[in-house]
């Protein structure tokens, strides 16, 4: 049985690794404890080692902690991994206080922390953590004991020119912040969109691979089921007219015949050719056929006559259409069109509806997940609940994008001038033909 798809929540609270924190501070320890062994020993600048090495001993003693009391692959509860992240910044800031204050060019690593939240904490830690840097740069900036420098010098830098580095800090640390909590955020829901877009395509190839199921049962069923019929024939000839008997088993023998129609139709489809290729009207009629029920007119044009290509009939081209036409159906006032042309090196659909369109500021952007234009009228309460859990409408139509894309399509989509949306979708024929030398050059490339 599929698994239900994520809801769009759960990927905003995917959590840190505990062991991902500690060998970021490992690493931080090492380049610590690097960076002042050169400085007082390579350059030899006097750096106040006993004070720099104890904040850096907390540091690698903390990490030691962490790893005898919590197992490396745990995942810390959010406000935990803010707590940790929050000591880092202090302790980097205690070192810098050691160290010359905004004036060391390792002031820059006060962001570190600040940019690991915003790709995984929510912005409220976010926020908390950019909180602490500005303080303690603030901080810096007036309390510092001097910058390592040769005997005798004392270097201090300007006012003006500290002010400049802090708020280049400050700048930079809103910029970061900001970018990477977009970037991570799209990723997260770009992550649950596919997610679902594979469910999805699971579903309908488990709905499709039934076909092939029932026609198997078919054909074990046929020879007891022909038994039956025939014993049934047997007793009908071997009882005198009129009697009771006789009767149940005529029944028996015709409600067999029927059996035997049945279980022979279901076998023709998986015999039968035509079922898995057939012509692109019929397929697009198969796919209408489930709307027409809903009070809008659909009408599906051939704005070409020879040579109309056969399609091979798959789940990703039945789903996506599928959807997109619904979604015309569900927008459409009275009626949706639905136009095919082709011509030697390509095949389009385009749907139309004459609702009331797209709205221009999201257009360009329809496509990518959780983008929705508008609200269905008149939708049943189990679909507007199912929107809301998948996302939206932005998240059917990404699902419908991505199934048929991956079948070699490219969609487009405008604004009628007359009124309401236009989806058009075309594919290479033939990424679309299903020949046999076609079908197995597209299932090779992966368009199966």
């Amino acid at each position: 049985m599929l698994g239900a798809v994520p809801d769009r929540n759960d990927f905003g609270e995917r959590l840190l690794k505990l062991d991902t924190l500690v060998r970021l501070r490992w690493l931080a320890v090492a380049g610590q404890t690097a960076a002042v062994l050169v400085v007082n020993y390579g350059f030899g600048f006097e750096v106040p080692l006993g004070f720099v090495f104890a904040l850096i001993a907390l540091s690698a003693w903390l990490n030691l902690f962490l790893k005898l009391v919590r197992a490396k692959v745990q995942r810390l509860p959010q406000r935990w991994a803010a707590v940790l992240l929050g000591y880092d910044i202090l302790q980097l800031s205690g070192l810098l206080f050691l160290t010359g204050g905004l004036g060391n060019p390792f002031a820059v690593l006060l962001l570190v922390p600040v940019t690991v939240s915003a790709a995984a904490l929510p912005p409220r830690d976010t926020i908390a953590l950019g909180g602490i840097v500005i303080c303690t740069a603030s901080l810096l900036a007036f309390f510092q004991l001097p910058l390592p420098w040769y005997d005798g010098e004392v270097f201090t830098l300007p006012g003006t020119y500290q002010f400049g580095v802090w708020t280049a800090l400050v700048a930079t640390l809103a910029f970061i912040a900001f970018y990477t909590f977009q970037v991570a955020a799209e990723a997260r829901q770009l992550s649950q969109a596919l997610a679902a877009t594979e469910l999805t395509l699971e579903r309908e190839q488990h709905l499709h691979s039934l076909d092939g199921l029932a026609a198997a049962a078919a054909h074990e069923l046929g020879t007891p089921l022909a038994t039956i019929v025939l014993t049934a024939k047997e007793l009908e000839t071997d009882l005198p007219e009129g009697s009771p008997q006789r009767e149940d088993v005529s029944l028996i023998r015709t409600q067999g015949d029927r059996c035997r129609e049945i279980l022979r139709k279901l076998t023709s489809l998986s015999s039968d050719q035509s079922f898995l290729s057939l012509r692109l009207s019929h397929l697009v009629e198969e796919v209408a056929e489930p709307h027409r029920e809903f009070g809008v007119t659909v009408t599906i044009i051939k704005e070409s006559t020879a040579g109309e290509p056969t399609v091979r009939r798959n789940a990703a081209i039945l789903y996506g259409l599928g959807n997109l036409l619904e979604n015309a159906v569900d927008f459409a006032t009275s009626a949706v069109s639905v136009r095919l042309n082709w011509n030697d090196a390509s095949v389009s659909v385009t749907i139309a509806d004459d609702g009331p369109g797209f709205a221009d500021d999201v257009i360009d952007r329809i496509g990518e997940p959780y983008v929705t234009t508008r609200a269905r009228t008149g939708a049943r309460p189990t679909e507007v609940a199912a929107q809301a859990n998948a996302g939206g409408l932005g998240l059917g139509f990404f699902i419908a994008k991505t199934l048929l894309e991956r079948t070699g399509a490219r969609l487009s989509l405008r604004n009628s001038l007359e009124g309401g949306a236009v989806v058009q979708i075309v594919w290479p024929r033939i990424a679309l033909e299903s020949a046999e030398d076609s079908a197995a050059a597209m299932e090779e490339a992966g368009y199966a």
